[in-house]
């Protein structure tokens, strides 16, 4: 009967050890992950000025190079930038 009950206290312990650090390494990769975002990395918006974080979801794609942006609205205005400056040689071309 003693066996049982050292047995079934063993078991108990071992359960709450596991699963404390289960719970221990939730709570670490929570905070490592609020870290990364607090010290971040930022990028300048090339239509304003204003920084943005690099893993922010407003951005183009030139080439190789990947533009951020801090709103729609400049995002919009580089893209028409752009398209301005990519059209200017093709009509030069069809002039000559």
């Amino acid at each position: 009967m003693w066996k049982l009950i050292i047995l079934l206290i063993a078991g108990f312990v071992l359960y709450k050890m596991f699963m404390g650090d289960k719970k221990k390494k939730d709570l670490d990769k929570k905070k490592e992950t609020e870290k990364k975002a607090a010290t971040g990395q930022m990028v300048k918006d090339p239509i304003c000025g204003a920084f943005v974080p690099l893993d922010g979801d407003i951005r183009v794609r030139e080439g190789e190079n990947v533009h951020h942006f801090c709103s729609y609205d400049c995002r919009d205005k580089f893209i028409k930038r752009l398209e301005a400056l990519h059209a200017e040689p093709n009509q030069d071309e069809k002039q000559q």
